[in-house]
């Protein structure tokens, strides 16, 4: 078998949120290095046995899920997501706890154990779901974003203006559901984010090799949407696209189809030994770490010192070990709740 190389992408480095705040840089490292170090944890609690099942890790991707989620509105804003939900989850404020609980399987988990890896849950924190096949979270963001719009114009709630996102991969805009989400968000003006996390690879297939049309933002002017393509290792550079698209949808303007150019660490999941992508291909985006960068940037303006950012790397750590231990120490679901939270409760 042989293996081609995808075409990699190119950005001039961002000169995105001039005025970004140091309070502002600290939620945005301290969420990126979170997701980063959470995600490593996993991978040992699996190779470890500890952990079972499939894991789809998110390590490379971390701008895209901060960039976005943290321009939203904390328990106001609605999210999907995909397999590879955990750093979404936990950019959306779902603690770590609870997050590397559901991956054990343990009741408490954010969705009682029940779901695992791939089927993150939080009502509280508006996560309304990872979804294990592709595309099966994107209507569920558009009924969301109906909602939102039909409470402000339907039923006079003037202060109804809830945006949805809707994260998926570069795979997913090959399918039906797609195309006919996009459709119904533009036809109805729909405050909702079509969020493409384009990794170049859906498995093993190339992206390049699978879709007539690589540049997936163009597909939104079939719609008369507004599509955009971003540097999707930038977190400053996603951050600000998504605030645009959001503000666009607040004021009733309608949905964004925003193509974040990212790549993945790791092999599709923890069971793929990831011998189809090219070594110098995976080097090229290694040299490109959206935190690595993102460090340097804030160096460069003055906001964050070397020395502030070890010490959050040292909290997290200290984070995401608790979580390990309160998971393990935590009750397996009792066998007489087998069947709760499958039919309504009476």
């Amino acid at each position: 078998m042989t293996t081609e190389t995808a075409p990699a992408a190119s950005f001039a480095p961002t000169k995105a949120c001039p005025n970004l705040s140091r309070d502002e840089a600290l939620v945005l490292y301290r969420d990126m290095v979170l997701g980063r170090r959470f995600e490593d944890k996993c991978a040992e609690m699996y190779y470890r046995g500890k952990m079972f099942g499939f894991v789809h890790l998110y390590n490379g991707q971390e701008a895209v899920s901060t960039g976005v989620i943290k321009a939203m509105k904390a328990q106001h804003d609605w999210f999907c997501s995909t397999y590879r939900d955990h750093v979404h989850a936990l950019s959306a404020g779902v603690p770590a706890r609870e997050v590397m609980s559901e991956l054990f399987g343990k009741e408490t988990g954010c969705s009682k154990g029940r779901g695992g890896s791939m089927h993150l849950f939080s009502k509280e924190h508006h996560l309304l779901g990872g979804y294990a096949f592709i595309g099966e979270g994107i209507p569920v963001a558009l009924g969301a974003a109906f909602t939102s719009r039909y409470k402000r114009d339907a039923l006079g709630d003037s202060s109804s203006n809830a945006v949805s996102a809707a994260f998926f991969g570069d795979g997913t805009c090959n399918i039906g559901q797609f195309y006919e989400c996009l459709n119904m968000a533009q036809l109805w003006k729909l405050p909702i984010l079509f969020v493409v996390e384009n990794n170049k690879w859906a498995i093993g297939m190339a992206h390049h090799r699978a879709t007539s049309d690589v540049e997936i933002w163009r597909k939104a002017a079939g719609f008369g949407m507004h599509g955009e393509e971003v540097d999707g290792m930038d977190v400053l550079a996603v951050r600000d696209a998504a605030q645009r698209a959001i503000e666009r949808a607040r004021a009733g303007e309608g949905p964004t189809l925003l193509e974040c150019m990212t790549y993945r660490f790791r092999g599709h999941s923890l069971a793929d030994p990831d011998e189809l992508r090219d070594p110098e291909e995976k080097a090229f985006w290694a040299e490109r770490d959206p935190i690595k960068a993102f460090s340097a940037e804030m160096v460069s303006r003055d906001l964050l010192s070397p020395e502030e950012m070890a010490a959050i790397d040292k909290e997290i750590d200290a984070e995401v070990r608790e979580a390990v231990e309160f998971a393990l120490a935590a009750p397996e679901p009792d066998a007489s709740e087998l069947t709760r939270y499958i039919w309504a409760d009476d």
